[in-house]
């Protein structure tokens, strides 16, 4: 066997083996998924955005809430009775609004208990999908963020404050209508978020001063809502995460370009009050 036929089996295994790594993957995910839905007698749905490599190339693809993702989860809810709960397990940056409305609506309209999970942080559209469960049930150090509307890489509250503070005819005509459209979005949301907490028994006005407080640029986009602060805010959070959403949340596992910058032995330790001297279990 020559070099060249070395190199192409070399081309050959190397595109293949990311796909049978990816199918165990699948494999296990789905082996998680279906020993949770056991446990707590419900459908379970994972809408998990984490960058993953699928080609042999190590080309990561970022993802965000799409309009495929409410096509899938639509469906998913579709195909679940209608006394059957829902739970939805959610880490994401968030995504584009009408696919996070669209999957919100959906599920403030399924009759049955819907519960989400937050193991790490759901913002933005993240936070207004959580917004539509019965209980928010987050690990003690998960996140959740602000609603409020992002055009391109501008906040759309600072678009209007900007129009507020200068003189029109200072300001150029793609900026008033930037302002324009920022303003639209933001009516738009703030309605949103009130018509979903009012769904799920918050009075008109709870439900007002929440969608103030969440959609109209009182915090930066990216500002963390900790557990705590979300029940100051009149959302139904525990804290009591099933073990079956870390496990799952391990098989989605970040992937890194180059050497990782967290490294640790993955084992539970016992600990040295009792008796265990800090030693691996």
């Amino acid at each position: 066997m020559d070099w060249s036929s070395l190199f192409w089996w070399f081309l050959i295994l190397s595109s293949f083996t990311p796909m049978l790594k990816q199918q165990l993957l699948e494999a296990q995910r789905r082996a998680v998924l279906v020993r949770l839905e056991k446990k707590r007698k419900s459908r379970v749905i994972t809408l998990i955005h984490r960058q993953e490599t699928l080609s042999f190339l190590g080309i990561p693809f970022s993802r965000y809430i799409n309009i495929e993702d409410s096509e899938q989860i639509l469906r998913a809810i579709r195909l679940t009775p209608k006394d059957m709960p829902i739970d939805l397990v959610l880490h994401t940056p968030g995504g584009l609004v009408l696919a996070a409305e669209q999957i919100a609506r959906a599920l403030t309209r399924h009759q049955a208990k819907v519960t989400v999970f937050v193991p790490h942080y759901a913002m933005s559209g993240g936070t207004l999908i959580a917004l539509a469960a019965d209980e928010i049930v987050m690990d003690p150090n998960a996140v959740l963020g602000p609603v409020d509307p992002q055009l391109g890489d501008t906040a759309a509250a600072s678009l209007l404050k900007v129009v507020e503070e200068k003189e029109v005819n200072k300001i150029d005509d793609r900026t008033l209508i930037l302002a324009d459209v920022a303003r639209k979005a933001l009516k738009q949301v703030w309605e949103t978020v009130v018509e979903l907490t009012t769904a799920k028994g918050h009075s008109q006005e709870e439900a007002e001063q929440l969608a103030t407080k969440l959609s109209t640029g009182i915090w930066t986009h990216d500002y963390p809502i900790t557990v705590e602060e979300a029940r100051e805010l009149g959302l139904n959070v525990s804290t009591e995460m099933p073990m079956e959403v870390y496990a799952m949340m391990n098989l989605y596992a970040q992937t890194g370009m180059g050497r990782p910058s967290v490294n640790y032995i993955p084992t539970p330790y016992s600990s040295p009050k009792n008796g265990g001297k800090g030693e691996v279990r």
